[in-house]
């Protein structure tokens, strides 16, 4: 099983996510000789899960039936421990366009949290890109390291404990992109531009407050970053159906019953993203000419 790989059946050490509906569903970790409780009855791993195909429904003990999917970013999004808050599709998709991100890409990211987004960067660039994740909180950094070897992906991954903001991301000069969703963006935009590539690329700062947006945008503006805009996206949802009333015949056609209404129950504001380009090497050129000249 792998995140980044479907696999056809499930394997005793798999993680499956079991469904019961769209508002419930749990990962678990198959293992021989063990048992899953849930509200329809017990899931016994080793004769209702091992060697079954995913998408199979299952029948529990009580009488009532899941189904067992095979994992992917979006069902981890919405099932995965949070360690932290954490981005989801939406902001995530966006993310993934803006920043061009490609298969064989390398992209570097700070922080890793509960890998929501790094899963899904991970799937993106697979199988020949990478990404180098950096991670302050130590636990967090093991546990990423732990998660991404149970879900098939350590070859495409490379955790480091540190410090963003002091010590870069380890690396120089190869990123196709680079993500910061730190609590200080604009104090690890000079490193973020160090492991970009020499000419082209992209960086993306996520934050929930304006006033970390505003010093960002500064910083990136100061170290020669082009084209830098500001994006809050925004999920609605709306519930379509049909209302059945009594209409009075005042000698007019029908008129159409269906209605929508919103639907509150989804989270609004997350978080506003701001991207950018490096310069180019004549940009650069000129960027450096007034910070030596204290224009900047």
């Amino acid at each position: 099983m792998s995140f980044v790989e479907y696999g056809d059946t499930i394997k005793d050490g798999d993680t499956a996510i079991v469904f019961l509906g769209h508002e419930s569903m749990f990962p678990v970790k198959v293992q021989h000789g063990t048992v899953t409780q849930t509200k329809y009855g017990v899931i016994r791993h080793s004769t209702d899960l091992i060697g079954k195909k995913y998408g199979s429904k299952v029948t529990c003990s009580k009488g009532g039936w899941v189904f067992i999917l095979h994992p992917t970013p979006e069902l981890w999004t919405m099932n995965l421990p949070h360690r932290t808050q954490i981005l989801y599709s939406t902001d995530i998709s966006i993310i993934t366009m803006m920043l061009e991100l490609k298969p064989g890409s390398i992209v570097c990211e700070s922080g890793t949290g509960s890998g929501s987004l790094s899963h899904a960067l991970i799937r993106t660039v697979a199988p020949t890109g990478h990404l180098y994740t950096v991670e302050f909180h130590q636990q967090r950094a093991e546990k990423a390291r732990e998660e991404f070897r149970e879900h098939g992906v350590e070859h495409l991954v490379t955790v480091t404990n540190q410090d963003v903001c002091k010590n870069g991301f380890g690396v120089s000069n190869i990123a196709d992109a680079v993500f910061l969703d730190i609590p200080s963006p604009w104090e690890a935009i000079g490193h973020a531009k160090s492991a970009l590539k020499a000419e082209g690329g992209r960086i993306c700062s996520f934050s929930p407050c304006i006033e970390q947006v505003q010093r960002t945008c500064l910083a990136m503006e100061e170290y020669g970053f082009t084209e830098i805009n500001t994006l809050e996206i925004l999920l609605r949802v709306y519930n379509v159906r049909t209302i059945s009333l009594q209409i009075p015949d005042l000698g007019k056609a029908a008129e159409d019953n269906s209605g929508s209404d919103f639907d509150s129950s989804n989270p609004s504001h997350q978080g506003l993203c701001v991207l950018g380009s490096p310069p180019s090497s004549t940009a650069q050129l000129l960027t450096d000419s007034r910070r030596n000249n204290g224009e900047l």
